[in-house]
Protein backbone atom coordinates (compact mmCIF):
# COMPACT_ATOMS: atom_id res chain seq x y z
CA UNK A 1 0.00 0.00 0.00
CA UNK A 2 1.08 3.29 -1.56
CA UNK A 3 1.74 6.01 1.62
CA UNK A 4 2.92 9.05 1.22
CA UNK A 5 4.19 12.04 3.59
CA UNK A 6 5.04 15.80 2.76
CA UNK A 7 7.38 17.48 4.45
CA UNK A 8 9.68 21.14 4.00
CA UNK A 9 6.71 23.63 4.96
CA UNK A 10 7.03 26.71 7.07
CA UNK A 11 6.44 30.55 7.61
CA UNK A 12 8.30 32.51 4.69
CA UNK A 13 8.61 35.98 3.54
CA UNK A 14 7.51 37.21 0.41
CA UNK A 15 10.59 36.82 -2.31
CA UNK A 16 11.27 33.76 -0.22
CA UNK A 17 11.78 30.06 -1.44
CA UNK A 18 10.74 26.65 0.26
CA UNK A 19 11.62 23.04 -1.02
CA UNK A 20 9.17 20.81 -0.33
CA UNK A 21 9.78 16.78 -0.49
CA UNK A 22 7.02 14.47 -0.40
CA UNK A 23 8.61 10.75 0.09
CA UNK A 24 6.36 7.05 -0.37
CA UNK A 25 6.62 4.17 1.46
CA UNK A 26 5.44 0.66 0.96
CA UNK A 27 5.48 0.34 -2.45
CA UNK A 28 7.92 1.94 -4.91
CA UNK A 29 7.07 5.40 -6.27
CA UNK A 30 8.09 4.61 -9.95
CA UNK A 31 5.43 3.58 -11.44
CA UNK A 32 2.93 6.56 -10.30
CA UNK A 33 2.07 10.08 -12.17
CA UNK A 34 3.17 12.23 -8.92
CA UNK A 35 1.46 16.20 -7.95
CA UNK A 36 1.16 18.65 -6.20
CA UNK A 37 -2.00 20.24 -5.11
CA UNK A 38 -2.94 23.23 -2.78
CA UNK A 39 -5.75 24.64 -0.76
CA UNK A 40 -6.23 27.88 0.43
CA UNK A 41 -9.21 28.90 2.94
CA UNK A 42 -12.30 29.08 0.98
CA UNK A 43 -11.23 27.53 -1.91
CA UNK A 44 -11.35 24.70 -3.90
CA UNK A 45 -8.30 22.26 -4.04
CA UNK A 46 -6.06 23.14 -7.27
CA UNK A 47 -3.55 21.47 -8.99
CA UNK A 48 -0.10 23.59 -8.54
CA UNK A 49 2.32 21.02 -10.61
CA UNK A 50 2.27 17.54 -11.75
CA UNK A 51 5.12 15.25 -13.20
CA UNK A 52 4.78 11.77 -15.23
CA UNK A 53 6.19 8.20 -13.98
CA UNK A 54 9.37 8.74 -15.93
CA UNK A 55 9.97 12.39 -15.14
CA UNK A 56 9.83 13.52 -18.60
CA UNK A 57 6.94 15.29 -18.46
CA UNK A 58 5.51 18.47 -16.33
CA UNK A 59 2.71 20.61 -15.62
CA UNK A 60 2.47 23.84 -13.84
CA UNK A 61 -0.73 26.04 -13.11
CA UNK A 62 -0.07 29.70 -15.08
CA UNK A 63 -0.04 30.88 -11.31
CA UNK A 64 3.12 29.54 -10.67
CA UNK A 65 5.33 29.24 -14.17
CA UNK A 66 8.46 30.35 -13.94
CA UNK A 67 8.75 30.05 -10.17
CA UNK A 68 7.79 26.69 -9.39
CA UNK A 69 9.72 23.34 -10.29
CA UNK A 70 8.45 19.95 -9.41
CA UNK A 71 11.08 17.32 -9.50
CA UNK A 72 11.48 13.42 -8.93
CA UNK A 73 14.16 10.89 -7.23
CA UNK A 74 12.68 7.74 -8.10
CA UNK A 75 15.76 5.57 -6.51
CA UNK A 76 15.08 7.89 -3.01
CA UNK A 77 11.28 7.52 -3.80
CA UNK A 78 10.93 11.16 -3.79
CA UNK A 79 9.17 13.81 -5.00
CA UNK A 80 9.98 18.00 -4.77
CA UNK A 81 8.45 20.74 -5.17
CA UNK A 82 11.09 23.88 -5.43
CA UNK A 83 8.79 27.03 -4.64
CA UNK A 84 10.89 30.19 -5.21
CA UNK A 85 9.50 34.21 -5.48
CA UNK A 86 7.04 33.12 -3.33
CA UNK A 87 4.20 35.52 -2.61
CA UNK A 88 1.10 35.90 -0.35
CA UNK A 89 -1.32 34.12 -2.62
CA UNK A 90 0.34 31.01 -2.53
CA UNK A 91 0.11 30.47 1.03
CA UNK A 92 -2.20 26.91 1.43
CA UNK A 93 -2.02 23.43 2.85
CA UNK A 94 0.19 21.70 0.15
CA UNK A 95 -0.52 17.93 -0.79
CA UNK A 96 1.29 15.89 -2.92
CA UNK A 97 -1.06 12.60 -4.25
CA UNK A 98 0.04 10.22 -6.61
CA UNK A 99 -1.88 8.19 -10.04
CA UNK A 100 -1.68 5.93 -12.72
CA UNK A 101 -1.79 7.72 -15.94
CA UNK A 102 -3.33 10.92 -14.96
CA UNK A 103 -4.63 12.55 -17.63
CA UNK A 104 -5.06 16.26 -16.37
CA UNK A 105 -3.20 17.58 -12.96
CA UNK A 106 -6.79 17.77 -11.02
CA UNK A 107 -7.80 16.28 -7.79
CA UNK A 108 -10.12 13.57 -9.29
CA UNK A 109 -7.41 11.58 -10.96
CA UNK A 110 -5.40 10.96 -7.92
CA UNK A 111 -6.06 8.35 -5.62
CA UNK A 112 -3.22 8.23 -3.00
CA UNK A 113 -2.50 11.31 -1.13
CA UNK A 114 -0.20 12.53 1.93
CA UNK A 115 -1.84 14.37 4.96
CA UNK A 116 -0.52 18.10 3.54
CA UNK A 117 2.23 20.41 4.88
CA UNK A 118 1.36 24.31 5.54
CA UNK A 119 3.11 26.71 3.50
CA UNK A 120 2.71 30.36 4.67
CA UNK A 121 3.91 33.52 3.35
CA UNK A 122 3.84 36.28 5.27
CA UNK A 123 5.81 39.26 6.15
Amino acid sequence: QLQLVESGGGLVQPGGSLRLSCAASGIGLDAYAVGWFRQAPGKEREGVSCVSSSGHNAHYVDSVKGRFTISRDNAKNTVYLQMNSLKPEDAAVYYCAAGVYPPRCEVEHFDSWGRGTQVTVSS
